[in-house]
């Protein structure tokens, strides 16, 4: 397990977009595109390109599906607990104020979120 800086952000700035970078990440489509995408959905439904609704329709539609993380610990299951636990597929995990895309027991990010308590997730399906 390894954290990997990244940032799609044409301009590199990273702030607001967490969301957009993780979805790059984790569809395999550059921030233009994704951010696009989440703008025009949000257009539509009149909610906020950021909002969970919005970019988890947007996951759906681009062959993920969602998972809750169990209620065992729901405070302290962390970015690292979850890649133990998956160490093999692309994921994006929520953890209510932020998104973190990972791939392959790898997770992406501009700052080390690893200790970050998670609450969902999406997968990708094969």
């Amino acid at each position: 397990m390894s954290y990997i800086t990244v940032n799609p952000n044409p301009k590199r700035k990273s702030v607001g977009d967490c969301v957009v970078r993780a979805l790059c990440v984790a569809t395999d489509q550059d921030w233009d595109t994704v951010f696009l995408a989440l703008c025009v959905k949000g257009y539509i439904e009149k909610d906020m390109p950021s909002s969970n609704e919005i970019w988890g329709s947007y996951l759906r539609e681009n062959g993920f599906t969602r998972g809750i993380i169990p209620n065992t610990c729901p405070d302290c299951y962390t970015v690292k607990d979850f890649i133990k636990d998956h160490p093999t597929g692309t994921f994006v995990l929520g953890t209510g104020t932020h998104a973190i895309a990972v791939k392959e027991g790898q997770y992406y990010d501009t700052g080390d979120s690893g200790d970050e308590p998670i609450f969902y997730f999406y997968e990708k399906e094969n």
